[in-house]
């Protein structure tokens, strides 16, 4: 969408790897071409390509060259450029702090604060600003939590709430972490992501979602450092950024990519046949440094996914970063049980083989060579967690702090019976 009054072009900014301080390294328009639909432009800065420590913005759709790039695509947003931007909640706050619904696609990414996903920011002078300094402390999250609920609702602010606190909330306007209330806290470890719980919860999600973070570290995934803090009578569940590491002079940036950009797809349904864990592991073996071990870790995770009913597997919720030259799969993140009435059938988001997106055994190992593993491999990573997560969810789950109450809530989001059926008896070894 391109607004009658919203802004048609901006510099786009990068920390390049080992700096704190970003350079200008393009320049982007988004207009309408001849049948009105959104055209995005993008050309490097002939200074940027010069650098001997330039990097590509996309490594793959976006290379170091002179040209200009065109897309129409995505409302005329690189993927790349999109990673950057908001998320739903991050609009929604955006929208709210503007006083206008909605807004153009450069305004979301204008409005976004410096701190950001990633290593991009975006503005309208040549040379980019400072980066800030100050953030939240942990030590705010109860005023935060009380501004997060007000905007759920579309509440008045509370009283104790400032505007500079207020606008803070944006920090969190990410392409990590979905429409969950949040915002980004600094402690002497480094920056966080706060994921609120919402009065309108089914159950304590912050216990729920750093359980599953430590029960997959259990199964062999690698995933996003994360803990729980009290405040008052409410829980927030913190988690690490991976995209940030602090150093005496700031923070150093890692570029990040989505699982969306990679697959160049799109959010709506026009381009679901894109969604596939298939097609991810082929383009991580594109780009990433350590193709074999990456495509193994994915394909633990889209069995981790089928063995919680994480159907909310989405590609926004899979990324590639890199800190320096070379990239590889992000951590895990946005882990979450989703149980549902059948126990013959879950999809997950992606398509994970010959059947489909059906979050069974059998279809995860049908397409196991694509993610560079050996059928004996395979059934070994699949079978293993299976035994692992039906033996050791609930335990657990209760010794991070997850209630007898919401252990039942979500008890049938584990191990399906579904995920074994099919009548196929390599589906049943153990």
């Amino acid at each position: 969408m391109i607004s009658k009054t919203a802004p048609s072009e901006c510099f786009v900014y990068i920390t390049l790897p080992g700096t704190t301080e970003p350079v200008t390294a393009a320049r982007f328009e988004l207009i309408t071409d001849r049948n009105g639909m959104p055209l995005g432009r993008l050309v490097y800065g002939k200074s940027y390509l010069q650098r001997a420590d330039a990097v590509p913005i996309d490594p793959v759709e976006l290379r170091l060259t002179a040209r200009v790039y065109e897309t129409t695509s995505m409302n005329g947003v690189f993927g790349a450029l999109r990673d950057a931007g908001p998320d739903y909640w991050g609009r929604l706050v955006i929208e709210r702090h503007v006083g206008k619904s909605p807004l153009g696609e450069l305004d979301y990414l204008l409005h976004s604060p410096d701190d950001r996903a990633g290593a991009l920011g975006f503005g309208f002078n040549s040379t980019p600003p400072p980066p800030k300094r100050q953030f939240n402390r942990t030590l705010d999250l109860a005023k935060l939590q009380a501004i997060a609920d007000a905007i759920a609702k579309d509440e008045e602010l509370p009283p104790e709430a400032d505007k500079a606190q207020a606008a803070e909330l944006l920090l969190a306007g990410t392409s990590m972490g979905g429409a969950r209330p949040k915002a980004v806290v600094e402690d002497d470890d480094g920056l966080w992501v706060a994921k609120f719980n919402r009065l309108d919860d089914r159950w304590n999600n912050a216990r729920v979602e750093h359980a599953m973070l430590v029960l997959a570290r259990s199964c062999g995934l690698t995933t996003a450092e994360s803990k729980v803090v009290v405040i008052g009578d409410r829980d927030t569940l913190l988690v690490k950024r991976f995209d940030r590491e602090k150093i005496a002079a700031g923070y150093l940036r890692a570029r990040m990519l989505s699982g969306l950009t990679l697959l160049r797809a799109e959010d709506s349904h026009r381009s679901r046949d894109k969604w596939s864990y298939i097609f991810l592991a082929e383009e991580l073996r594109r780009i990433s440094s350590q193709p074999k071990k990456d495509a193994a870790e994915l394909f633990r995770r889209m069995c981790f996914n089928a063995l919680i009913s994480n159907t909310d597997d989405h590609p926004r919720n899979h990324a590639v970063i890199a800190k320096e030259q070379d990239w590889k799969l992000s951590p895990a993140y946005d882990l979450t049980p989703m149980p549902h009435v059948s126990l013959e059938h879950r999809d997950l988001a992606l398509i994970c083989g010959d059947g489909g997106r059906y979050a069974n055994a059998k279809n995860l190992l049908s397409q196991s060579a694509r993610f560079l593993l050996s059928d004996d491999a395979a059934k070994e990573i699949v079978f293993a967690m299976r035994d692992r997560i039906k033996a050791s969810w609930y335990e657990l789950a209760r010794a991070e702090g997850v209630s007898e109450k919401d252990c039942e809530r979500i008890a049938g989001a584990f191990a399906y019976p579904g995920f074994d059926m099919d009548g196929d008896r390599t589906t049943q070894e153990a």
